[in-house]
């Protein structure tokens, strides 16, 4: 309420304007603003319920790979040959080269080096 004051905010409902600052559109602001947390904490429940279902029925599988295993086993291969960038196995197996460290980093033995 401090920052629509501070700014000056008017709220023009069929052409009466309110001003926050006097007790009629201090009102409004606040029912207005209730309104919108019971929606966006319905949005929110309904997307909790449908995840629910989705999963039940087998459904929610999270982000999918860009790389199946064999090509991620062929980008590993080629990285550790030496004779390409990583810019250029990206362009090669159109990923990005996020994608290709993440693919040589899974590929790397456990040092189990907890260091961090």
């Amino acid at each position: 309420m401090e920052e629509l004051t501070a700014a000056e905010v008017k709220l023009n409902i069929g052409g009466s304007v309110h001003d926050p600052t006097d007790p009629v559109g201090r009102l409004l602001f606040n029912v207005l603003a209730m309104i919108a947390e019971f929606e966006s904490d319905l949005i929110r429940m309904r997307t909790r319920e449908g995840m629910k279902v989705a999963k039940a029925k087998g459904r929610l599988r999270g982000k999918q790979p860009k790389l199946k295993p064999a090509q991620e086993a062929h980008l590993v291969e080629l990285w550790r040959a030496g004779h390409h960038t990583s810019a250029e196995l990206a362009d090669l197996f159109n990923v990005g080269r996020s994608t290709v460290y993440r693919a040589v980093r899974r590929a790397e033995p456990d040092t189990g080096d907890t260091s961090g």
